[in-house]
């Protein structure tokens, strides 16, 4: 991952949790009690069309995509082990809409966000990188000429982990908000699949 990636994420996530309720990426869940990131943006882009969104998590060492036939994910991991997948946002290459210029994003547990807990992750699991913003720009095998995004995520089932249910809650936008109104200023999508956890011994 370059120098300057690295960087930008972390400045999102400082960015998030100085301005409270006003935060971006995503504060569903962490810095509010919000159910999902339409809470504060609006959902008025040009990138409505599913087939031309790219929405996919990756097992980083085999690559391969981890949908399920329902349209969902599934995370298979080994108690006490780690596993690192990344997430794939954007669009593909033969799009007639202008690109996304930030894509950002939040995994969830849903039975978490009105909790008192600052993580929102399944409870028992240990995660890296729960959420993040990235600059449109990212390259990778198998999706040549896509206008798209991609950051590794860690995750690690721990002693009382167990199976569980995520919200991988994404928004494809354009624009900058506005200070106090987050509805102004920015264009976006919101996109949300189902991610499912599961621990073998």
């Amino acid at each position: 991952m370059k120098t300057s990636g690295i960087l930008f994420s972390i400045l999102c996530l400082v960015v998030g949790v100085s301005q409270t309720t006003l935060a971006y990426p995503p504060g569903v869940g962490i810095l509010t009690k919000s159910k999902s990131c339409l809470s504060c943006h609006a959902n008025n882009g040009p990138w409505v069309d599913d087939a031309k969104t790219i929405i996919d998590i990756l097992d980083k060492e085999t690559m391969k995509s981890l949908r399920q036939p329902d349209g969902s994910f599934l995370l298979e991991v080994k108690r006490g082990q780690q596993k690192t997948v990344l997430t794939v946002l954007g669009r593909i290459k033969d799009d007639d809409a202008p690109s996304p210029y930030r894509n950002a994003w939040t995994y969830i547990d849903p039975t978490r966000i009105e909790t008192n807990s600052l993580s929102k992750f399944a409870p028992g699991w240990t995660v890296n990188l729960q959420m993040s913003c990235r600059v449109v720009g990212d390259k990778i095998a198998g999706f040549e000429g896509a206008r798209m995004t991609v950051l590794p995520m860690t995750v690690q089932p721990l002693d009382d982990a167990k199976d569980a249910e995520l919200q991988l809650q994404v928004m494809l936008t354009k624009g900058e908000s506005v200070k106090g109104n987050a509805k102004e200023g920015m264009i976006g999508n919101y996109f949300e699949r189902k991610v499912k956890l599961k621990v073998y011994e």
